[in-house]
């Protein structure tokens, strides 16, 4: 049975019925791949969103994240959220203030917000902890869902907060909840690919699964690259490449009639009044498709 692209609606819709898929990406190929595996969300940047990626995921919900600190302004922000939508976008994350998302959100624009942990706010919880572990602070995520509602967001990531808070947050929200650390009572799970595949050389947070260590495989690959590398120096060093399989030939007959102008000294010059065999230089000299 073939994939139809889930829609906004859709999402709202199916909200509390079952645990859907999301997954933050950085290349095509993993677009590619997540297409491919059936996930049914995934995020990108917005410098990484471009009409190839629609392509290669024709089935997957993308949401196109608008980069924090590099859109200044709301009217920026539009403009780039426009944009997204032009290549394909069905949503974007903003984690702007409320009138950014209001803006967005009354332009037409499916607005993804974010409650709970904001990493690019880390700075006010101290670092990076997570929140929600206390009555006064999981009635502040509350109160943060509440106003996203408010200001036309369909959906939010809550990050990091308690899975029975979340858990109660969901159930009394129109939010359509995206987990990320937060346990399995949103209405998404969400985690990174390079957590996934094991490409990331930093911390791996606890909520994270590694499934696949390409990191060991890209240094596999990398010792063999330098190996090749170190295989072709010493070919070319000791005589053996290139070898007659890798050289072109020419017909000796014409071989012998170049060597024998190079022999004569005949100087051929570039105004077209020297010729081999009769052929004005100018005519040899012009470009051969």
């Amino acid at each position: 049975m073939s994939r139809v692209k889930p829609t906004v609606a859709d999402l709202i819709a199916g909200k509390g019925q079952r645990q859907l898929t999301d997954i933050f990406v950085l290349s095509l190929e993993e677009v590619r791949a997540v297409e491919e595996a059936g996930l049914d969300m995934l995020c990108l940047p917005d410098e990484t969103m471009s009409r190839e990626v629609r392509e290669a995921a024709p089935t997957t919900f993308i949401i196109a994240a608008l980069a924090y600190g590099v859109h200044a302004t709301t009217d920026e922000y539009l403009r780039m959220g426009m944009a997204m939508y032009r290549l394909g976008a069905d949503a974007v994350y903003c984690a702007a203030g409320l009138d950014t998302v209001a803006r967005l959100a009354a332009e037409g624009l499916a607005v993804v917000g974010h409650i709970g942990f904001i990493p690019t706010h880390r700075t006010w919880y101290g670092g990076y902890r997570a929140t929600g572990k206390t009555a006064e602070s999981a009635l502040r995520v509350w109160r943060q869902a509440r106003a996203l509602e408010d200001a036309g967001a369909f959906a939010a990531e809550i990050e990091l907060v308690p899975e029975p808070v979340a858990a109660a947050i969901s159930q009394r929200s129109s939010l359509f909840l995206i987990s990320m650390g937060s346990g399995a009572g949103c209405d998404a799970q969400y985690l990174f690919s390079m957590d996934i595949l094991g490409t990331n050389t930093g911390h791996y947070p606890r909520h994270s699964k590694k499934y696949r260590d390409f990191q060991a495989e890209y240094e596999r690959l990398h010792s063999e690259r330098v190996a090749a590398y170190d295989e072709y120096r010493a070919d070319v060093e000791g005589g053996a490449y290139p070898a007659a399989e890798h050289k072109l030939q020419i017909d000796e007959s014409e071989l012998a009639k170049f060597i024998e102008v190079l022999d004569t000294g005949e100087d051929v010059g570039n105004d077209g009044t020297t010729s081999i065999g009769g052929v004005p230089w100018t005519e040899i000299a012009r470009p051969q498709h």
